[in-house]
């Protein structure tokens, strides 16, 4: 018990935590304890988390193999399906991919444009249309919609905020 006068001493505690000393658990009414891992579960040897990174990104472990793919700028739900498809791959969650099935989808992965190639090839588009003063280029450079959307009301993500034009005021009736 003198140990945990000493620990609420020390530490704040709030109602959801709960204290645990020498295996016995101490808690607050109300209270919200995390399991602990038994020496029985933890793994001798090799580690089992890893990041697997493919075109230069870090893909989530724990999702399957399409979905992981759509973290990759420049891969969506269509690509994604079509890599698996040329690799004929089975679409299964992303730790339990083999060393050899993912050198091979880093191959495929690596045929596409992505990430900064795909960025850098639109910035220069971009930047094109600027130079050669087209209307699309114009409109980027206005910081207004170049696909024909109607501005009176709406795009107020590419205008901006609002703001309030003095002297004007609505036509009365």
């Amino acid at each position: 018990m003198a140990g945990l006068s000493m620990a609420s001493s020390l530490l704040p505690l709030s109602s959801s935590l709960s204290i645990a000393s020498r295996g016995s658990s101490f808690s607050c009414p109300g209270s919200l304890s995390f399991p602990t891992p038994s020496p029985a579960s933890k793994q001798r040897g090799a580690l089992t988390i890893r990041c697997v990174r493919v075109g230069g990104v870090e893909i989530p472990n724990n999702k399957r193999v399409e979905f992981s793919l759509r973290y990759i700028h420049g891969i969506g739900r269509v690509r994604a399906r079509q890599i698996l498809c040329d690799l004929s791959l089975e679409n299964k969650v992303t730790k339990d991919l083999s060393d050899e099935e993912l050198i091979s989808l880093r191959d495929e992965v690596s045929k596409y444009m992505i990430e900064g190639d795909l960025k850098r090839f639109n910035r220069l588009a971009i930047e094109r249309l600027k130079e050669i003063r087209c209307y699309r280029g114009i409109r980027h450079e206005m910081g207004l919609p170049c696909r024909g959307q109607r501005t009176k009301n709406n795009c107020r993500t590419l205008k901006g905020k609002k703001v309030s034009v003095a002297g004007k005021k609505k036509a009365s009736r």
